[in-house]
């Protein structure tokens, strides 16, 4: 799998001194961000123990204010969040956990505490990538994205290519409904190229940051 994609100013354990938990009798909110989406999926509390566990152990942690312990997100329900970096606010007294969700993260079992099923946006192109891993992994019979898979890197670059054509093709020529599904067929293969590649549509974001700041 493709190495995490983390924040250049993530917390450390020996950053935890510096969060503000004094301001609101111990706790900080934490907002839960999916990694790969920025889907916004949820908000809880962290103390400085829990936010020392989830740094620790890999696995987003909280302070239930109903059980009044720590609480590890999906320790009984076992949808987990693995944690991909956390930061903090200027003001050091709220937390951004990015993470990647094992299974639903609301207790209703939806993707989000906030009712979206997708992300929204361009977000959903992060989405997309985890669908298309998903589909390589089954039955090339069942599925479309495993037939490619299995006919190699050689075949799936030759249909970006395609792809592409057809997309410029339609800008040129074609009416917005055709470019817009052209575009489409376009980004899917994009994705599995990355995938097949082992890397991430982010690495490609990360030089488009680079440009962006020059």
């Amino acid at each position: 799998m493709p190495e995490d994609h983390k924040l250049p100013n993530a917390l450390t354990v020996k950053d935890i001194d510096q969060i503000d938990f004094a301001k609101d009798n111990g706790l900080v909110p934490a907002i839960v961000q999916h990694a790969d989406t920025l889907q916004v999926l949820m908000l809880g509390y962290m103390n400085a123990d829990a936010l020392k566990a989830t740094l620790q152990g890999g696995l987003v942690t909280f302070w239930s204010r109903s059980k009044n312990r720590l609480w590890r997100k999906g320790e009984t329900s076992g949808d987990t969040l693995e944690l991909v970096s956390v930061t903090t606010d200027c003001d050091e007294d709220a937390l951004l956990v990015m993470a990647r969700p094992n299974g639903p993260t609301c207790h209703t079992k939806t993707t989000s505490c906030f009712g979206m099923e997708t992300a929204p946006g361009i977000g959903f192109l992060g989405q997309l990538a985890g669908v298309v891993r998903d589909r390589a992994k089954e039955s090339p019979a069942d599925s479309y994205t495993a037939r490619l898979m299995h006919k190699g890197i050689a075949k799936i670059a030759q249909k970006v290519g395609e792809e592409g054509l057809e997309t410029a093709l339609a800008g040129r020529a074609g009416d917005l409904d055709e470019l817009h599904n052209e575009a489409a067929d376009l980004l899917y293969h994009l994705e599995v190229l990355l995938m097949a590649r082992d890397t991430r549509l982010e690495n490609v974001l990360d030089i488009l940051r680079e440009r962006h700041k020059g």
